[in-house]
């Protein structure tokens, strides 16, 4: 069954198309990594989904009901964790929690019972009774989630849920992710961090100008561009300048730099690097390393859209 259908889902502001007839099936038990740069056209879809923005065009389904004409069915199957903190600080740990649980229609023994599971699933059992405003930011992120599972939704929409937090909580957080998906929920998952979305997601969807420019597991996506390497360098450089001089070089696709380091996509079967390290060495520039890499994620979306996902 698909938990999740997007057809030809538009939205427009004035002459602005952010979101261009974009169709999507999400079937139930996946998680779901759904990327896309800055103005990509991803967040105006999560809010459309969430019902935050009424679609210009198009129609969305969550376990085969049209969310707009079934918007009660929708709420009470859809879980949201979104990237800012939606938690009251001054309220404590277990009391946020109640009060979520409570909108989508928990009463009684029963919204105690699950606020309590909430917590626990999410490791703050023993903060029930503590205010938000004490917790470390990971802390903080963890509350959010359990106010986005206690009524047991079957799709959970995750946006950026590991932003601004330090490693460990970062582990803990898609150990739970993992963990909710083998009970059952189904997940959109948005991330900046590239090896998140390798390491849990079962199939992925790039976004970029509002279209689904690819999709696929990460071994098709990957098997999709293997007319690329990728080449990276350490370097030590008196200018910074050396993006400009690689980039027309032959074979030489695009040229990413960043503080110390060079990669460049280049056309598989170029043998090019001997004339990239000629050009910098000429330029006085000091190469620490080079590696040529496989292709990984990060290079699948580059190659497509030509930008970074932070960018």
């Amino acid at each position: 069954m698909n938990v999740l259908e997007l057809r030809g889902l538009t939205k427009k502001f004035g002459d602005y198309i952010a979101v261009d007839n974009m169709s999507l099936s999400i079937r139930q038990g996946e998680i779901f990594g759904f990327l896309g740069a800055n103005g990509a056209g991803k967040s105006t879809t999560i809010n459309m989904i969430s019902m935050l923005l009424r679609p210009s065009k198009g129609e969305i389904r969550i376990l085969d009901k049209d969310i707009m004409q079934q918007r009660r069915f929708a709420k009470l199957n859809l879980g949201i964790v979104p990237q800012d903190l939606a938690i009251y600080e001054d309220m404590t740990a277990y009391e946020n929690v109640s009060f979520f649980a409570g909108l989508y229609g928990l009463r009684g023994a029963r919204l105690k019972e699950r606020s309590l599971e909430a917590l626990a699933f999410v490791g703050l059992s023993d903060k029930a009774k503590a205010l938000p405003r004490t917790f470390s930011g990971g802390m903080k992120r963890r509350l959010n989630i359990a106010c986005a599972i206690a009524h047991k939704p079957k799709l959970i929409i995750m946006d950026e849920p590991t932003v601004g937090i330090d490693p460990q909580s970062r582990n803990y957080i898609l150990a739970s992710v993992r963990a909710l998906n083998e009970t059952g929920s189904t997940i959109i998952y948005t991330s900046h961090y590239m090896e998140e979305v390798e390491e849990i997601c079962s199939r992925i969807a790039i976004v970029d100008h509002g279209k689904i420019i690819a999709e696929g597991t990460k071994e098709q996506l990957k098997a999709s561009i293997t007319d690329v390497k990728e080449i990276s360098l350490d370097i030590k450089s008196p200018e910074g300048t050396e993006a400009g001089l690689l980039q027309s070089l032959p074979g030489v696709r695009l040229v990413m730099q960043e503080a110390g380091q060079l990669r460049i996509q280049s056309d598989v079967g170029m043998e090019n690097l001997n004339l990239i390290l000629r050009k910098l060495l000429e330029e006085g520039v000091e190469i620490c390393s080079v590696e040529e890499r496989e292709p990984n994620l990060e290079t699948v979306f580059l190659t497509l859209t030509g930008r970074k996902l932070r960018d």
